[in-house]
């Protein structure tokens, strides 16, 4: 489990938090979710939106494990073509058009490149792949006739009135002539467009908030943890103090991703549905490759299989992925004979661009929710989802338990709508609303051009808040920065002096309404500074200094909490704070 360790030391009893109590206090709910990634959170918002008196329960922070751990990508999967997944791309590309419009503030249009070798290899191994139902094979190198005819498909799949412009392919001299870092035997590029997500992590707070405002009879908590089944009640424990309660739903959603069957398992519901893959990605501090990517992201199949991308996010570059059989008992981690891949990977794009691993300024890894896939390879596993449904006869009452094996985080409204309506059938109810074009979070208002947005950060700056500030929050909370500037001006407030992208009242609205539970979620998953590489010892002082009065720590837990968002970092994202320091 993604940035589980456990402090050592004595420490001041943490209290009791609101949302447990809430949970303890009502130990029922007709739904209970087992899972705070995307999916999980998608399901709890469209439930809320019913109207359905629903809990979420997540083990660790939310978009902790493999939605914290993706390739940032929302995509239709041109690849998933090869493999005869017409169902699964058809509904990728509906909804990557539709986030472009209800997540504008995190989903961005992407431009993507795939440099081409070759006219007309591949042309005979894809249809026998497709044949062959995915099957074990040597991969193949795919020349431009192949791909000219998967995106001309994609295309197809992706018409959406205009809105998404149509691939175009372009010779050796014009490709070099964009992008001059290429390899200079390049025959052809074709580039089309996906979109990506910047924040994967703060949009799933987002989704999860939406829920929360559509049904106060709703509730989630992160750090709680399903342990066992007692009866019809499901054994709760509270992961920051270790208090464990009972609690009762007539539905249980087993979201847990890689993690399904062992949720199963402790429920005394064995399964074995499961067969993840590890994926891993690393972020660099380059600017010449920044500048080599001219804004795109480069997009292609490496000899063994694996896809490889190379995109610029905000002033890094992210490099990934790898798709590798693990034990989803062990914490995932990008290793550095992954790292050495991916520098090889580059080189192979870029030749004449340096890469040392010294340019790595973070790395992250997770585990892909496939389903159990036996032979076949990884990289040919379906990326498509399925629910299984059990119902068991537990003390004269019926309890279901529905659990979701696959899926990715460009379906996740879809694939949550999928699992409300069974919900909702097992419950005898109907949908009374549909999320399909429902803005997401700070979507809605969120300035439509680019002169729109320095609008409206130029109306919110003043006041003691630089335009560079206002603009920040403007990325980091999309419209909903709004609300965020009202509280930061509602009383004394004081930037940090060891970054200029969080205050001392910023930091109080996380904690107030955001459910920060440890000081690594600060860097990781409410903020873009560990990703970025921005970590340092002076910041984490300054946070654990500020989250104390806020958490009710001691400083004894200050000093653990600081130890821990380091080991964090250095075991888990190859990040050594102490290097960081000048």
């Amino acid at each position: 489990m993604a940035d589980t360790i456990v402090n050592t030391g004595k420490t001041a009893a943490p209290a009791e938090r609101n949302e447990v109590r809430a949970l303890r206090e009502n130990p029922r709910a007709s739904v209970l979710v087992i899972g705070g990634g995307i999916n999980g959170v998608g399901t709890f918002r469209d439930l809320a939106l019913q109207g359905v008196d629903v809990a979420l329960v997540e083990r660790g922070d939310y978009c902790q494990g493999a939605s914290g751990a993706s390739s940032h990508m929302i995509h239709g999967g041109i690849r998933y073509l090869e493999n005869g997944e017409f169902r699964l791309v058809r509904e990728s590309v509906v909804e990557r058009n539709a986030l472009l419009k209800t997540a504008p503030h995190y989903v961005k249009p992407l431009q993507t490149t795939i440099p081409i070798y070759s006219t007309f290899s591949g042309i005979l191994a894809a249809p026998m792949r497709f044949l062959t139902h995915r099957q074990q094979g040597q991969p193949r190198e795919r020349g431009a006739f192949l791909i000219k005819a998967g995106l001309t498909m994609y295309d197809w799949f992706s018409r959406d009135g205009g809105s998404v412009p149509r691939h175009r392919f372009a010779g050796r001299r014009a490709s070099l002539a964009q992008l001059p870092d290429l390899r200079d035997d390049v025959r052809y590029t074709a580039t089309y467009f996906d979109a990506s997500v910047h924040n994967p992590e703060r949009m799933t707070l987002d989704v999860l908030r939406d829920g929360l405002n559509a049904n106060p009879d709703v509730r989630a908590t992160n750090y709680v943890s399903a342990v066992g089944r007692s009866g019809e009640a499901v054994t709760l424990r509270d992961e920051l103090t270790g208090e464990e309660f009972p609690f009762t739903a007539d539905v249980v959603v087993n979201a847990t991703g890689a993690w399904v069957d062992g949720t199963n398992d402790s429920l005394g519901e064995p399964s074995s549905y499961m067969g993840g893959t590890k994926g891993s990605h690393i972020v660099l501090d380059h600017p010449a490759l920044l500048a080599a990517c001219a804004g795109r992201e480069m997009f292609f199949e490496n000899t063994d299989g694996r896809i490889v991308l190379i995109y610029p996010i905000e002033d890094r570059v992210l490099v990934g992925t790898t798709d590798i059989d693990v034990d989803v008992d062990e914490q995932p981690v990008c290793t550095p004979e992954e790292v050495d891949y991916f520098i090889d990977l580059i080189g192979q794009v870029f030749p004449d661009i340096t890469v040392e691993p010294d340019h790595v300024v973070y790395s992250f890894s997770g585990v892909r929710p496939l389903p159990k896939h036996d032979e076949t390879q990884p990289g040919f596993v379906s990326r498509d989802y399925r629910i299984e449904q059990r119902q068991d006869r537990v003390q004269d009452r019926d309890v279901t338990t529905l659990s979701l094996v696959g899926g990715k985080w460009t379906t996740f409204r879809a694939l949550s709508e999928h699992m409300t309506n069974d919900v909702l059938e097992v419950l005898g109810r109907r949908r009374a609303v549909s999320t399909a074009g429902l803005p997401i979070g700070g979507g809605k208002g969120f300035p439509k051009t680019a002169s729109a947005e320095k609008a409206w950060v130029m109306s919110h700056a003043g006041d003691g808040l630089s335009a560079e500030r206002v603009e920040g929050l403007l990325i980091r909370y999309g419209a909903r920065a709004s609300e965020v500037i009202d509280h930061l001006r509602a009383g004394s407030d004081r930037v940090f002096d060891s970054t200029p992208e969080l205050s001392e009242r910023e930091l109080a609205y996380m904690v107030e309404h955001e459910q920060v539970g440890h000081l690594v979620d600060v860097l990781i998953r409410r903020t873009s500074l560990a990703f970025r590489g921005l970590v340092t010892a002076e910041l984490l002082r300054e946070l654990g200094d500020a989250l104390a009065p806020l958490k009710g720590w001691d400083a004894e837990t200050v000093t653990a909490e600081i130890e821990r968002a380091e080991r964090v970092l250095r075991e888990w994202h190859n990040v050594d704070v102490k290097d960081l320091v000048a």
